[in-house]
């Protein structure tokens, strides 16, 4: 019975975006239905949590069919891990959106899209089906590019158009490799196909196509060279949109090549994992490379999210229980201060009405709070302790020691000095020094409504760091599961 509590947070969003859509000239019912589903929302992750972590990997068979015939949801540690994360920063950018989205993106069916959004990201963490996972894409695809050029201004469109015909091109190369797939092992099933990707002799081929859905996913992911989209695309969107997007959408994409390259896709490591860590270093040098070229706040922002993917898929690439952990630790880190430096971002933008770095500056001495709430944010991500970012960096490092690759961790600890330099640049351009003469801030604008959803996140990356090694055991209960995809496979094929 515990099991069919996995499909509601792919049923809750879907009905509730649907039930927006009557309320669309009357803002109020629209947040006041929307907050209430994300609260929930959280509320049924937390609980699916409990549950991976106490018991067995949960299954759901859609329809009264045996495995491999029947549509299965499937949560285990890592998944209910995803949930929720994406409850959380749901429910804290929406809140955001409360108190910064505007009157005409609000009548636009924003909220709803918003939930439709959820229901593709959620949907995607739950699938058991490998072209399920290809809808659920399409769902979270077309909801935001929605959700992007909202608003209408000629910037987001043009952006919007490249993000969509990009993101297109990879769903047409994600179907053609889910099709040959199927010609070869006759199955969709992820558990089926890994046993049927084990035993089947074309490897050449199989290799191919891992190599194709790693593109696939690359490419949604912000992964080198496939990342060119992501920055700009990302600056047009509003903060709290960049925050859902900057915190959960990416990882959408890192979720689907950890979880093919742990179940299916093992055959031969020393190959296609090898590649994937090639690219996360190349991923990690160019991002920051990316982001200290630049003097607009979101910008930077958004080049980072292309560096620190690369964290999360060396840890994949070198494939060790320990390295899988600390990308899972990783990833939690990332989402909860990649989503909170975007709202600061948000706060900041609302006070000075820019995000151009050379026309701020002083709000230590007129915001202090919004300074120091960017600045524990900001040393996370580059990973200085006691925040989550230095212990999720120190267990990769120390599993690319063990492994002998110290190529890679030499790369990753230049990109972290890297990211703290250009973090201070934030802080010294936005932060410090004397306010312009020509923009001066805005006082009594109202953002203070804007800061409790700041300080949530903020408190959790503290936490995060002071209770390592709690969450440490769960990444390594997750990381276990992962490397050792029997558990799963038993999970869902055994009746």
């Amino acid at each position: 019975m515990n099991n069919n509590i996995i499909v509601f947070p792919v049923v809750l969003p879907m009905v509730t975006g649907i039930v927006l859509l009557f309320f669309y000239k009357h803002v109020r019912i629209q947040k006041f239905i929307a907050g209430l589903s994300v609260l929930a929302m959280m509320a049924l992750a937390l609980r699916i949590l409990y549950l991976a972590l106490n018991g067995p990997i949960l299954v759901l068979r859609v329809g009264d069919f045996p495995a491999p015939f029947s549509i299965v949801l499937t949560v285990d540690i890592f998944g209910a891990i995803m949930l929720s994360l994406s409850g959380l920063i749901s429910l804290v950018a929406l809140f955001f959106s409360f108190g910064s989205i505007d009157p005409g993106r609000e009548k636009s069916f924003y909220y709803a899209f918003w939930q439709i959004q959820m229901m593709g990201i959620n949907g995607a963490f739950v699938t058991g089906d490998i072209f399920n996972l290809f809808v659920f894409f399409e769902i979270l695809l077309i909801s935001s590019y929605i959700l992007l050029v909202l608003g209408g201004e000629p910037i987001q469109l043009r952006e919007g158009l490249k993000y969509v015909l990009l993101n297109m091109m990879s769903g047409v190369f994600f179907l053609l490799a889910v099709g040959v797939l199927y010609s070869i092992t006759g199955t969709l099933n992820m558990a089926d196909l890994a046993v049927k990707v084990a035993e089947a002799p074309q490897k050449g081929l199989l290799t191919a196509v891992a190599m194709t859905f790693f593109v696939v996913f690359g490419m949604k992911g912000g992964l080198f060279p496939m990342y060119f989209w992501l920055p700009r695309s990302y600056f047009v969107a509003p903060s709290a949109v960049a925050a859902l997007f900057g915190g959960m959408l990416t990882k959408v994409g890192i979720y689907a090549t950890i979880r093919v390259f742990t179940l299916i896709f093992t055959y031969d490591p020393g190959f296609t994992h090898n590649i994937i860590l090639w690219i996360s270093g190349f991923t990690m040098f160019l991002g920051v490379l990316g982001a200290l070229s630049q003097m607009d706040y979101k910008r930077i922002l958004s080049y980072h999210i292309i560096s620190q993917v690369g964290y999360m898929v060396m840890g994949l690439g070198l494939y060790t229980p320990l390295a899988i952990a600390g990308a899972i630790y990783y990833i939690v880190h990332h989402i909860i201060v990649k989503s909170c430096l975007f709202l600061v971002s948000g706060v900041t933008e609302k006070i000075t009405g820019t995000t151009e770095l050379k026309r701020m500056g002083g709000m230590l001495g007129t915001h202090p709070i919004v300074a120091y709430l960017f600045l524990i944010a900001g040393i996370s991500l580059a990973g200085v302790p006691p925040f989550s970012g230095f212990f999720s960096k120190f267990v990769l490092m120390q599993a690319g020691l063990a492994e002998g690759r110290y190529g890679i961790v030499f790369v990753a600890i230049v990109v972290s000095f890297l990211t703290l330099f250009s973090m201070m640049k934030i802080f010294r351009y936005v932060y410090w020094g004397r306010i312009p003469e020509d923009n001066p801030p805005v006082h009594g604008s109202g953002y203070f409504v804007l800061v409790p959803p700041v300080l949530v996140l903020i408190a959790l990356t503290v936490f995060l760091g002071l209770n390592a090694q709690w969450i440490m055991n769960i990444a390594l209960a997750a990381s276990e599961q992962l490397m050792n995809p029997e558990h799963y496979i038993q999970a869902v094929l055994i009746q």
